[in-house]
């Protein structure tokens, strides 16, 4: 194994001189904390255990005790875990999650989902000298279920290390997983139990991408659809792990920092762990997947002592479009090429009601309407409750069998966000795109991300209908709007995208490599012509051809397409192309991170909450809600609850659709 941390040993290392140093900085009055974390942040796991052992030869005292009593807070406990050999600091992590009342499911699905075989086999022992006690027995004493099985299974440390892969296997187990799960009503856990417990890392590898071609979906999304809780969660960790260990501890650092509140836990836990296994690689798979690189999340989210030995673990900045290492070029690469491979089953959270009856719907609204106050609950649960076309036919009732207009009459009955909402969701699709595109423009400023958001996300049949109900409410071409409220090369590209023009239809592979190496080429010339040719290849390719141009870019310059965007580009140029990206890499996934930046914070976006709420709810809002949950590590719904109020909330949490 070839070891890519941050922290090596120390050169001229001298364990009695750094025992003395550390003694130093702890006598008499105060402490000193910079000699400290200098000394213990530049030695390594094994110099640490030498220098702890001669401290105690000199001294005659703990060196973990001292620490203990010298330091407070996060900053202690970080560097008293940093003195901690690898195995017994994990048995502490493990016993720390299972003592008490409640259980720390994440720190044992991060830590069992992980760790190979010897690294569990040394924990477990670990844990038995600190604790007296068996960790089987204790994790089995603390949780239940299939969540339980899953564990006690990697808890034995019997994971296929081979690396022999039988084919005949690969394609057997891809088929067994797909029974289990996709082809059957109810799902055979026993099955995923027995195959993503058990078998070798590159053999599951293998499985996953036969397990694609099988279900057109990825095992993820397989995991996603068939399990919950705990057990999905631990089952979609130890998928991640399988791919791409450094990916899924860089997605775990993201989440531990990211909103309100830090989890310190987990953040000490993994920048210990990893700082001497994997960390250049967890920070380059870091800065792949986010705006920034790990160094500045901790510069950005930390304090103090805390964050200087943070920092000193993770070893430097990266420069955001810098090249990649070799490794993290491949998992660009395959990450791209999973996205290519990947067909996405789109699912809405609002379908046609059964048993519909127009002519009564129309009825019940007007009485709802109808006298001194409004029923509000009554109109939220049909409205919320119907299929666009639906409603639609709802519309036509009311005006046939009352003589009224029902928008009108909605209008003069309801207010503020409800009113917004509920007419929305009233108004067809084209209506109502058409209706955000003018909101987005008039007034004083534009909103250039409502813009970019529609443009990027409507097919070329939906900008079509879009373009003619524009013209039809407005008087004047969406086109000539555009033109009138932006300039320049935005300008240029929302003109570009509002044409509906394209293309459809697979990729074509030869031409992905010329389009690959024509952006790649662009990268060199200045922002002018780099833009006009970015624009030219990404507002007019298809979906999957660009999936497929986006990898081969991995290929010709060992950069992202994302990160040369975002370096290279500014303002809303750069917004505009970075959604087109996001969009092609993984649409649900895009617009959950709009519905969340629409949330999170002071106040709330409640004109774009509306607008995805609303658009999506037919098309893909449960695929987005699933991406949120996986991101943001709270459900979409509970956002929802905990941002918005009355009756537009409750509106709002019925498009939902539901708690993940």
């Amino acid at each position: 194994m070839v070891f890519r941390g941050t922290i090596t040993d120390a050169p001229d290392f001298d364990a009695a001189a750094d025992a003395e140093t550390l003694y130093n900085a702890m006598k008499g009055f105060g402490s000193d904390k910079e000699a400290i974390l200098d000394l213990v942040t530049s030695r390594s796991n094994a110099q640490r255990q030498e220098i702890t052992a001669a401290y105690k030869s000199s001294f005659g005292q703990d060196l973990i005790e001292d620490l203990k009593y010298e330091l407070t807070g996060k900053f202690e406990r970080l560097i008293v875990s940093l003195m901690r050999t690898p195995a017994y600091h994990d048995a502490k992590e493990i016993n720390d999650a299972v003592k008490g009342t409640g259980t720390d499911e994440r720190c044992l699905i991060e830590v069992l989902a992980s760790r190979n075989n010897t690294q569990i086999h040394d924990m477990v022992a670990a844990y038995k000298d600190s604790y007296g006690r068996d960790m089987e027995e204790d994790v089995i004493a603390d949780t239940s279920g299939h969540f339980k099985k899953m564990l006690v299974v990697l808890l034995q440390g019997t994971r296929d290390e081979s690396g022999v892969v039988d084919a005949d296997l690969v394609e057997q187990d891809a088929q067994d997983l797909y029974a289990a799960g996709e082809e059957q009503w109810g799902t055979d856990e026993a099955k995923f139990i027995m195959i993503l417990g058990s078998r070798s890392v590159t053999h599951l590898r293998m499985v996953f991408d036969e397990f694609e071609k099988i279900a057109e979906m990825t095992i993820e999304d397989s995991i996603k659809r068939e399990l919950s809780g705990d057990f999905e969660r631990l089952m979609l960790a130890v998928v991640h792990s399988i791919r791409c260990v450094p990916m899924f501890f860089a997605k775990r650092l993201y989440k531990s920092m990211k909103g309100l509140g830090t989890a310190d836990n987990t953040l000490i836990r993994i920048m210990i762990s990893r700082s001497q296994i994997d960390m250049l690689d967890i920070r380059e798979c870091f800065r792949l997947a986010y705006e920034k690189s790990l160094y500045n999340m901790i510069q950005d989210d930390t304090s103090g002592d805390y964050k200087r030995t943070l920092l000193k673990l993770c070893g430097g900045d990266d420069d955001l479009a810098g090249e990649f290492f070799p490794e993290a070029a491949q998992i660009a690469y395959k990450m791209w090429e999973q996205s290519s491979m990947t067909k996405v089953q789109l699912r809405p959270t609002i379908r046609p009601a059964s048993s519909f009856d127009p002519a009564a719907d129309a009825q019940a609204l007007r009485k709802a309407m109808k006298g001194f106050g409004t029923d509000e609950d009554a109109i939220i649960d049909i409205v919320a409750q119907r299929s666009n076309a639906q409603r639609q036919e709802i519309r036509q009732a009311f005006k046939s069998l009352l003589g009224r207009d029902l928008m009108k009459d909605l209008k003069s009955e309801l207010s503020k966000n409800l009113e917004r909402l509920i007419i929305g969701l009233m108004l067809t699709p084209a209506e109502f795109n058409a209706k955000m595109m003018r909101k987005a423009m008039e007034g004083a400023g534009t909103d250039e991300h409502a813009l970019i958001e529609i443009l990027v996300s409507r097919s070329n049949e939906e900008i079509h209908a879009m373009n003619a109900a524009y013209q039809d409410a407005y008087k004047k071409s969406l086109e000539d709007a555009i033109h009138s409220e932006t300039s320049g090369h935005f300008c240029r590209i929302l003109v570009s995208l509002v044409q509906g023009a394209r293309e459809e239809g697979p990729a074509d592979m030869e031409r992905a490599n010329a389009d690959a190496q024509e952006l790649a080429d662009a990268c060199n010339a200045d922002s002018d012509d780099m833009e006009m040719k970015f624009m030219s290849i990404l507002c007019t390719r298809s979906f999957p051809h660009l999936r497929k141009v986006f990898q081969e870019f991995v290929r010709c310059s060992n950069k992202d397409i994302e990160q040369i965007i975002k370096k290279e580009m500014s303002g809303d140029v750069k917004q505009a192309f970075y959604a087109i990206v996001r969009s092609v890499k993984n649409q649900p996934s895009y617009f959950a991170d709009r519905l969340y930046k629409a949330m999170k914070g002071l106040g709330t976006d409640d004109r774009a909450l509306i607008r995805i709420m609303v658009s999506r709810s037919e098309v893909d809002l449960f695929n987005i809600r699933k991406e949120f949950k996986e991101t943001h590590d709270v459900s979409l719904h509970e956002f929802i609850q905990g941002d918005t109020s009355g009756d537009y909330r409750k509106t709002l949490l019925l498009l939902c659709g539901g708690e993940d």
